[in-house]
């Protein structure tokens, strides 16, 4: 079934994300450049902004093979992929989820296509706890269940009107490092970067979702490409914590305060309304 681009604006993330920017999407529409040529996410994770703005020349990037692989099933294969995500759905019980997650402690998920390894992630995302990707050393799965009663796993509307999105669009799909995905930005394109961000306390770690991390010299190396793509002429956006670190490092762009809600936080008296900062080159 296809769905007319006229729906686009109606677009949502097909899966849940840790730092969505689902709830932040006013603030950020509000620096949204007027006109721009292709946009670039080189952090895409849930595409909240991506879905919101639905431009129609598209360059998205995650370190996260498996979300990358979702975007690009989703884009070729959605009715395989809702075959299955509704043959999950129908035994989801925690001891079902709990043989799931462990296909990839026993060799089986090696054998598995794209389709079945996309359809496993995106189920456990719905089900486990507070929409977590997280992973051990050996790269195995290791989110507990969690609590939510009535989980959407297969929504048919939203994948359907994403994958027709994708096939009437120029898209391409990269799974590489943040600085590689942006080297055809060019002048008047538009570059949205939603790192993995920076600790609100020196007690934290520059941890991320990604094997390897995130580190201060990643955000050093980072700032450095925010100001070397507005030479260029490229319109630039920057999500971050409201730290004096950022400040710092983005001293010489246009600094905007915003609040956001922090739900995952293992102490429920941290959660709420966080200062976060929005940085533009123009």
């Amino acid at each position: 079934m296809e769905y007319p681009l006229t729906q686009t604006t109606n677009l949502k993330p097909v899966t849940k994300w840790v730092g969505g920017k689902r709830q932040l999407l006013p603030q950020l529409s509000q620096f949204i450049p007027s006109n721009y040529e292709r946009y670039y996410e080189p952090f895409v994770g849930g595409g909240a902004l991506l879905f919101s703005l639905a431009p129609d020349k598209v360059t998205i990037n995650d370190m996260n093979a498996e979300l990358i692989q979702v975007y690009q099933v989703i884009k070729e294969n959605p009715e395989e992929l809702l075959r299955l995500l509704e043959h999950h759905a129908s035994h989801n019980t925690k001891e079902y989820y709990l043989e799931i997650r462990n296909l990839d402690r026993d060799g089986t998920i090696d054998q598995m296509s794209a389709v079945e390894r996309s359809a496993r992630i995106l189920y456990m995302l719905r089900v486990d706890f507070n929409g977590l990707y997280r992973v051990n050393k050996k790269g195995q799965f290791n989110v507990p269940y969690g609590r939510n009663k009535n989980p959407k796993i297969a929504n048919r509307d939203n994948i359907m009107a994403v994958s027709n999105y994708f096939n009437k669009i120029d898209i391409e799909f990269l799974n590489t490092d943040f600085e590689n995905s942006v080297q055809t930005a060019n002048k008047r394109d538009f570059v949205y970067f939603d790192p993995p961000y920076i600790p609100l306390t020196l007690t934290s770690d520059f941890t991320s979702y990604t094997a390897n991390g995130f580190t201060l010299k990643d955000q050093e190396r980072l700032r450095n490409l925010f100001f070397e793509l507005a030479k260029s002429g490229t319109y630039v956006m920057l999500s971050n914590s409201d730290t004096q670190l950022t400040r710092e490092l983005y001293a010489d762009a246009n600094i905007h305060e915003a609040l956001a809600s922090r739900s995952i936080n293992s102490n429920g008296k941290k959660r709420g309304k966080i200062g976060e900062l929005i940085i533009t080159s123009y």
